[in-house]
């Protein structure tokens, strides 16, 4: 029986989690033998956003597709890349005449992939459903390997479209909140699944930003502008093992890992 390996990687948060990415992503690929590396870049840019520079470090760190949500927008000069580069969507239930993809087909490892990018509705901006998006994508029930990164706020609607896709998608790993969770397993038909896949950034900190300037924010109710918090970093996110003539996961495994000196998680 073959198998295939992929890891999905929590959001990159500012220069310290590029940085964190750049320096622990390369040997956990060789560690865990990874076919495919999926990576959410959404907060590469100063915490929010990407830049050309940005997505070159991720793409160079060892990616073979980023993906976003829903402050992918932030950095507007970006939205030509978005149409331009295949290797980084957009989530795919943005309206019609959105710049760029919200999924990539390709072939690597001697198998089709397909990575999907999708953005919940529940205390989110209320998109084009998910679940109906899903279903519309051309060709997606012929693809043997789905990836879907689903970036949303809330976990019964991560769940439940977790469910709704059970057997028919290999993994799908939630995005967005920055905070990991320990709920990694198998679902029933098959499809590898976790909550939220955390973050690659700065712990010491709250959701990769500056604690100090989080805290004003909550306690004055100011919106003051946000900074990524400064120190060594942490990688977070998942490798799953599918089986490559089903494309039904096997075996997950949650990855958090520190560069010297990063908080514990």
């Amino acid at each position: 029986m073959a198998f295939v390996r992929a890891m999905m990687i929590g959001d990159v948060v500012g220069d310290p989690g590029l940085a964190a990415l750049e320096g622990l992503l390369p040997g956990l690929i060789q560690e865990y033998a990874a076919d495919v590396v999926v990576v959410n870049g959404e907060n590469a840019a100063d915490g929010f956003g990407l830049t050309e520079t940005t997505l070159a470090r991720i793409l160079g760190a060892g990616a073979d597709v980023v993906t976003s949500g829903n402050h992918v927008w932030e950095k507007r000069e970006f939205w030509p890349v978005l149409e331009g580069e295949r290797r980084v969507l957009r989530p795919a239930n943005y309206p019609q005449g959105t710049p760029g993809q919200g999924w990539v087909k390709f072939e690597k490892a001697g198998m089709p992939w397909l990575v999907v990018n999708l953005q919940g509705r529940e205390l989110m901006t209320p998109l084009d459903c998910p679940f109906r998006t899903f279903d519309g994508i051309p060709g997606a029930l012929d693809q043997e390997i789905i990836l879907v990164d689903f970036h949303a706020e809330s976990t019964r609607e991560k769940e439940a479209l977790a469910y709704y896709l059970d057997g028919r998608v290999s993994l799908l790993a939630g995005t967005h909140t920055h905070v990991q969770t320990a709920d990694e397993r198998v679902l029933p038909q098959g499809t590898g699944y976790i909550t939220d896949l955390g973050m690659t950034g700065v712990l010491d900190g709250i959701i990769g930003m500056d604690s100090r300037i989080c805290l004003d924010r909550a306690r004055n109710q100011v919106l003051y502008r946000m900074e990524c918090a400064q120190g060594p970093g942490t990688l977070q996110g998942i490798v799953v093992k599918i089986d490559a003539a089903t494309g039904k996961t096997g075996w997950i495994q949650r990855i958090t890992t520190r560069e010297a000196g990063a908080a514990s998680a």
